[in-house]
This record gives C-alpha cells, sequence and structure tokens, in this order.
C-alpha cells in the first residue's frame, strides 16, 4: 500500500479530529509555559471533546480504522498524560497542585496499556474499553479540570486534608488501577484463547 492510498483510506472525520488533539498537545505545552492557566485549561478542554466526538462518530458511522484504534488512546493519553505533568512541574505563575505519586501511576498503567494493546494488535486482537476504564478517564478528566481552580478550593474548604479536586484525583487513581486489573486480565484471557500464551497443564 502507498502512502497515498493509506492516508485516502484513513483520512475520515475522527481521525482528523485525533490529530487534531495530537497537534493540540504542543499549542497546550506553550500556553502552560507562559503562564495562561484558563487558556490552558480551554486547550485541553477542546482537546478532551474531540476525544468523545471521534469515537462516537466512529462508531455511529462504521467509520473505525486500523489508525483510529491505535491512534485515538495514544492521542488521548498523551494530552491527559501532558496535562497531569504540567500541572505536577507548575511554574513561576502556575502552582503545581497534583502530587507526584498520582502523576507516576497513571504513567506506569498507560505504558503497560500501550505496550500490552501493541502486542496484541499485532495479532489482530483489539482490547476494547470498559465500562471501568471509561469510568476512570472521565474521573481522570473532570478532576484535572478541578486541579485549575485549586486555589479557589483551598479558599473555600480550609482545614481539608485534601480538597475536592485531589478527592477526585486520588479516587481516580484507584479506579484506574481496577482497570488495569481488568484489562490485564481481559488481555491475557484472548492471548490464551488465540494461543498466543501457552497455558498450563
Amino acid at each position: 500500500m502507498t502512502v497515498r492510498e493509506y492516508i485516502r483510506n484513513n483520512m475520515n472525520l475522527p481521525n482528523i479530529l485525533t490529530l487534531i488533539r495530537l497537534f493540540l498537545v504542543p499549542v497546550y505545552i506553550v500556553v502552560f509555559a507562559l503562564g495562561e492557566k484558563y487558556a490552558a485549561l480551554a486547550v485541553f478542554l477542546v482537546a478532551s471533546f474531540t476525544d468523545l466526538l471521534d469515537g462516537r462518530i466512529a462508531r455511529k458511522y462504521n467509520l473505525i480504522t486500523d489508525f483510529g484504534k491505535l491512534m485515538d488512546p495514544l492521542a488521548d493519553k498523551v494530552m491527559v498524560l501532558t496535562a497531569m505533568f504540567s500541572m505536577a512541574i507548575g511554574n513561576a505563575r502556575i502552582p503545581k497542585v497534583i502530587p507526584w505519586a498520582a502523576v507516576i501511576i497513571l504513567f506506569i498503567k498507560e505504558l503497560i496499556m500501550v505496550i500490552g494493546s501493541g502486542k496484541l494488535l499485532k495479532s489482530g486482537v483489539v482490547v476494547y474499553a470498559s465500562m471501568i476504564g471509561k469510568v476512570a478517564q472521565c474521573c481522570f478528566i473532570a478532576s484535572l479540570v478541578l486541579t485549575y481552580f485549586h486555589d479557589k478550593f483551598v479558599a473555600l474548604c480550609p482545614g481539608w486534608f485534601l480538597t475536592p479536586d485531589l478527592i477526585l484525583m486520588w479516587t481516580s487513581v484507584v479506579l484506574t488501577l481496577c482497570a488495569l486489573v481488568f484489562y490485564v486480565n481481559q488481555g491475557v484471557q484472548v492471548a490464551k484463547k488465540m494461543g498466543l500464551i501457552k497455558q498450563r497443564t
């Protein structure tokens, strides 16, 4: 297949939205580095909206492609991790909010998912998102959005051990670990059925 044929076969609306989300990552980094917190939040919200939109369009109009199967979750992970890293690092105008432990846990989980999904995809196996995975992702996005208003939560909740944004963040961490256990188990079961993993006798 030539490059032109590959582009023609894969460049539908959902995949274009996925590429837009990837292109928004450097835009977010630049805006955040300039200290424009709410502008960065706006970029993140637009990227999150494209994630919601491309999946629905792909399923509704049967525009699912191998490119989309690979790039859609990758673009989503890159955008969310970029936002998390930025809010864990902060800068001169934007104080850091997210604890590094939460960032590291999510990073390791996503790394395991990318490696595992990539290996299964090479064998023609696609591990689809589960309900707990979707809930965990929605919670992460919601908690990320709330962290941009962390200073307001601190003012509204004096004396709290954790502000509402961080409570939701740690809830998301627990959910994403549960989702990881589910995905690993699902992947192993599928791999066994396909003979990719030898079963003990």
